[in-house]
């Protein structure tokens, strides 16, 4: 039988705050957000402390109570990505990176199925030491879900590790059926969104239990092949492995790039932006040598006005950027009214490929393998010395984000 477990950094983002300043996040209250951007500003994270009280994680500055007195300290990419890679070398300590899966900068799964005879330990005492010598070498505190698979694992961790003093959970599949099988709500279960909650409810289906025992025809009309995965994690099984999602090639691939403006910009203003982005996601196709022949633009426009536009146009595979910037701005300048308020944009290629077939044409002036020279030499530049090392004049424009959003990562500042 397999055993994996699922290790989480808890509040981690304000857990490295409070220990970079020497203070105890269960004493500290403490949120971690850009107050700099607007008055609405997301907090990315919130102490331990500050879940006590009743305060939800990614909540807005102005949702916090008045009478609580908090530390607002300023996002640091750089240094939580800093405290991510050294405690990742604490599980290598103990186990082989084969068996160790990155889910997202606080959280991983480790298959120890191999190690428990090594250790001559249990699975939920091995979990302990992890997270004790987690807490010993940064001061960051973890908790664990420890499962006889993946599935269990993450909901060992997300449901029952918060209810225990060892903060470990642990799951096999009858405990998950004695336990959760009439746990609600829903969403509180992997995977499980209020989209999808919504669906179930609409069938009578309020349980893990219901959803186990409802008419598989039903779930497969409801949910397509989801349906699949829905009706194994509701009997607690799961046959995804880590080896599994290693060898994973997906059939086909793109790459996007979105930002939410700091204030409404009109058509003009929007242009720039739109123009920076097409720049930032061709030096990326160039420099993986990749082509695009699928596009898709959403812009969504300010809470005065409703929704928003989505396009999206098929081309001859290509990575240029004059090509693919007049393809663009052909598309915008034609759908989008001058006196629009735009607050969000979004661009895709997609259908990317390494195989390049290109038509030949005898009008065109410029060199095509000249011009990808050129790109893969930005991309270069930027790489060793800085996104902000050269830029286009067109970022120099007072509505331009480029130079602002370079030193950002995920969106958020850096330094």
């Amino acid at each position: 039988m397999s055993t994996f477990i699922c290790v989480d950094l808890k509040t981690f983002f304000a857990s490295v705050e409070c220990v970079e300043r020497g203070l105890d996040p269960f004493k500290t209250d403490l949120v971690v957000a850009d107050i700099g951007r607007s008055k609405g500003a997301i907090c990315l994270a919130i102490s331990p402390k500050m879940k006590e009280r009743g305060i939800k994680n990614r909540c807005r500055i102005y949702d916090i109570p008045k009478g609580v007195k908090y530390i607002v300290a300023k996002p640091r990419m750089k240094k939580y990505i800093e405290y991510a890679a050294m405690i990742y070398g604490i599980y290598l300590d103990f186990f082989s990176k084969e068996d160790i899966y990155v889910y997202s900068i606080d959280e991983v799964f480790i298959d120890v199925t191999s190690y428990l005879k090594a250790y001559k330990k249990n699975e939920v005492a091995l979990a302990k030491d992890i997270i004790d010598e987690v807490y010993k070498r940064t001061g960051i505190c973890a908790t664990a879900g420890v499962g006889t698979n993946m599935y269990l694992a993450k909901i060992a961790l997300d449901i029952l590790s918060k209810h225990n003093k060892s903060h470990i959970g642990y799951l096999n599949e009858t405990l998950y059926k004695e336990k959760l099988w009439n746990h609600t709500p829903l969403t509180d279960f992997w995977q499980i969104g209020k989209g999808i909650e919504t669906r179930l409810y609409k069938h009578h289906l309020r349980t893990m239990e219901d959803v186990a025992k409802a008419s598989p025809k039903l779930l497969y009309k409801e949910f397509g092949i989801n349906a699949e995965y829905l009706i194994d994690h509701a009997w607690g099984k799961e046959t995804c492995t880590l080896k599994d999602i290693k060898e994973y090639r997906p059939k086909s691939s793109s790459i996007s790039h979105s930002q939410i403006l700091f204030r409404d910009y009109n058509y003009k203003e929007a242009r720039v932006v739109l123009i920076e982005m097409i720049d930032v996601l061709v030096l990326e196709l160039v420099s993986k040598d990749l082509y695009t022949s699928n596009i898709s633009i959403f812009l969504g426009f300010s809470k005065e006005e409703t929704g928003g536009v989505h396009f999206s146009f098929k081309c001859d595979q290509t990575n240029s950027y004059k090509k693919i910037l007049k393809l663009i701005l052909d598309e915008y300048d034609y759908r989008i009214i001058e006196d629009c308020k735009i607050r969000r944009i979004g661009i895709s290629f997609n259908e990317l490929d390494k195989k390049k077939y290109e038509q030949l044409n005898l009008f065109e002036k410029e060199d095509p393998i000249e011009e990808t020279v050129l790109e893969k030499t930005i991309s270069n530049l930027k790489n060793k010395f800085g996104k902000n090392t050269i830029l286009r004049c067109i970022s120099l424009d007072k509505n331009g984000t480029a130079r602002d959003r370079n030193r950002y990562i995920g969106g958020h500042n850096a330094e």
